[in-house]
């Protein structure tokens, strides 16, 4: 007799820890279910938000990118290309824009205006020891919704790299990591209002 009460016992505690752990369970999805809903309500309320922290009039729907030319002093054949189609890129992947040909309602145009590689350390024996490639792109930036969000402005960045290399065997190198920061940069100036 003593054996089945404890039996009878051990069964009742471990349906009521089932019992809760259900419970425990259904409760944390509404939870969640709740947090999900206020957190969106919450970002949709001033405009449409992303992943990547991009503020985007709800209004907009489409951005066009005109090709940027190369119109500094040294012209490197594939950095216009490579720039716009990254500059598309990163726009289209971090944003709910549709790109178009022309006439988006945001809009992006402008040049790359330097292109320069230049020693920058200069040793005792008045050899630079490093050299440092800069690449300068003036942007233009336009929006049909808010007129005063349209911007004017140069983004420059730059990398440096050992005197002992050729500029053309590191080029291609510098100049991938170089449009990723102008890129982001032109992203945040964009889209990014903090």
């Amino acid at each position: 007799m003593q054996i089945n009460k404890c039996a009878n016992a051990k069964n009742v505690y471990q349906m009521s820890n089932t019992l809760f752990s259900y419970k425990t369970i259904k409760l944390q999805k509404y939870i969640n279910t709740f947090a999900y809903l206020l957190i969106c309500t919450l970002l949709t309320g001033c405009g449409v938000y992303s992943f990547s922290g991009a503020s985007i009039d709800p209004n907009a729907k489409t951005v066009s990118v005109d090709f940027f030319e190369n119109t500094a002093p040294v012209i490197v054949p594939t950095l216009s290309q490579n720039f716009t189609e990254g500059l598309k890129d990163k726009i289209t992947n971090a944003t709910p824009l549709s790109l178009i040909k022309n006439n988006g309602d945001v809009a992006f145009s402008g040049e790359i205006i330097d292109y320069s590689a230049k020693p920058i350390a200069v040793q005792g024996n008045e050899i630079a020891a490093t050299s440092r490639l800069t690449i300068s792109v003036k942007v233009n930036y336009m929006s049909k919704q808010n007129e005063k969000q349209n911007w004017e402005n140069t983004f420059t960045r730059y990398a440096d790299f050992p005197s002992t290399k050729n500029i053309s065997d590191v080029q291609d190198e510098l100049i991938q990591q170089i449009n990723a920061q102008l890129l982001e940069d032109i992203f945040n100036k964009a889209f990014v209002n903090w």
